[in-house]
């Protein structure tokens, strides 16, 4: 198995907790990502520091794609993703990218979702429609 998924869905359970990053206590969607990125790599790649829970609707910017680029191995395209893979996604047409999970296979993602925790999710259309951008993780060397 895939050890991105594996770390990804011991995840899973881990109460909803906005800006939280702490697996069996709370995280959200970047939190998630970064305690899945602390356990493969030992640290993060970067400190994200405060943001609301509206970053994405008021600065326009695409955060999440950009620090993907300065981090992860390849983008990919939807069609080429594999289990492991990181997944953007935005909410509506012309809105910044603001969620993110892992492919933990051909049909299913992993993510910290608000009304639930971390759960594992079918990828149906409603969410395929939604990705944004989707990238590898580097080869893990920790």
């Amino acid at each position: 198995m895939n050890e991105i998924v594996a770390i990804a869905r011991s995840w899973i359970g881990t109460p909803y907790r906005h800006q939280g990053a702490t697996r069996g206590v709370g995280c959200d969607c970047l939190g998630l990502i970064r305690g899945i990125w602390r356990q493969c790599y030992g640290r993060e790649p970067e400190d994200p520091g405060p943001y609301g829970m509206d970053w994405a609707e008021r600065s326009g910017e695409e955060r999440l794609i950009e620090a993907a680029r300065r981090h992860c191995g390849a983008e990919v395209s939807p069609s080429a993703m594999q289990a492991g893979d990181l997944i953007l996604f935005r909410w509506r047409e012309g809105m910044a990218a603001k969620h993110a999970g892992i492919l933990s296979d051909a049909t299913h993602f992993i993510h910290a979702y608000e009304q639930a925790g971390v759960i594992e999710s079918a990828l149906v259309t409603s969410w395929q429609r939604r990705i944004a951008a989707a990238f590898r993780f580097p080869v893990a060397t920790a």
